[in-house]
């Protein structure tokens, strides 16, 4: 499977971010000795599963490299755009892939096995989309101090994550991927694009995993599906300082990988 790395944007003066950055795209901001988003190019490199690699949102000269093909596009502007110029330029160049992994590139502690796993477990379903969510206690427990925002089901308490698989004929529905793009860091949001009796249903914590991933498909007219993942490091996106510092410290530890 190829994979697209999310990595444009650069951080105003009102993000969290800003005084890391110093002007600089935020894929590049350094942790524990290399840019935010090599980590998660040499996680890509090392895995069996990916072939090629398409970088949005930086020129081939960011320094950036890759043990598998790595293509690189510039930043068209918008999180969305980059995802549909990626999608396009892959598809370009792959005419053949069906499927594409989107991983962002704020994700540095993701491993080869763990994107191995993601792709795998991807393949075992056909859906339009297999999004990544992760248990409140298996992200506590792997980053305690990460204070991510949660939705409460009455089965478990869930966070986004940032290493999905999508159809690439799922981006010609604009209007469905500008709206859920728009709301992505609030689930809640998500939620309110859908109704409001799904809604409430959140609210009340009376719909399970299950309940709220067919419901929300049916709501948006997609075949998708939740995949639970027993890894943390899918979620653990960098957004704050405190979010840096603890990734700089847990990659320290870890020091340089393998690929």
């Amino acid at each position: 499977m190829d994979a697209i790395v999310l990595a444009g944007g650069i951080p105003s003066p009102e993000d969290p971010l800003y005084n890391y950055t110093h002007g600089q795209s935020k894929a590049l901001v350094d942790i524990a000795g290399m840019p935010m988003a090599q980590w998660v190019l040499d996680a890509l490199g090392g895995a069996t599963s990916i072939d090629h690699v398409l970088v949005v949102g930086q020129d081939q000269d960011c320094g950036l490299t890759c043990a598998k093909p790595l293509h690189f596009l510039s930043d068209q502007g918008h999180i969305l755009d980059n995802i549909k110029a990626g999608l396009r330029h892959n598809n370009q160049r792959n005419p053949s892939a069906s499927r594409i992994l989107l991983a962002s590139s704020d994700i540095p502690t993701i491993t080869p096995e763990i994107v191995d796993w993601r792709v795998h477990k991807s393949l075992e379903h056909e859906t339009d989309i297999d999004f990544a969510v992760v248990d409140r206690k298996t992200m506590e427990t792997r980053f305690p101090g990460a204070n991510r925002s949660y939705v409460r089901l009455n089965d478990c308490e869930l966070c986004g994550g940032d290493l999905n698989v999508i159809q690439v004929a799922l981006i010609e529905k604009e209007q469905l991927w500008a709206r859920l793009i728009a709301a992505r860091k609030n689930a809640f949001k998500q939620a309110a694009l859908l109704g409001i009796d799904l809604l409430l249903l959140l609210l009340l914590g009376r719909l399970s995993l299950k309940g709220a991933e067919r419901r929300v498909c049916e709501r948006i007219g997609v075949k998708g599906r939740a995949c639970l993942s027993p890894y943390a490091e899918v979620a653990m996106d960098v957004d704050k300082p405190h979010q840096l510092e603890l990734l700089r410290q847990d990659l320290t530890n870890r020091g340089t990988p393998i690929t």
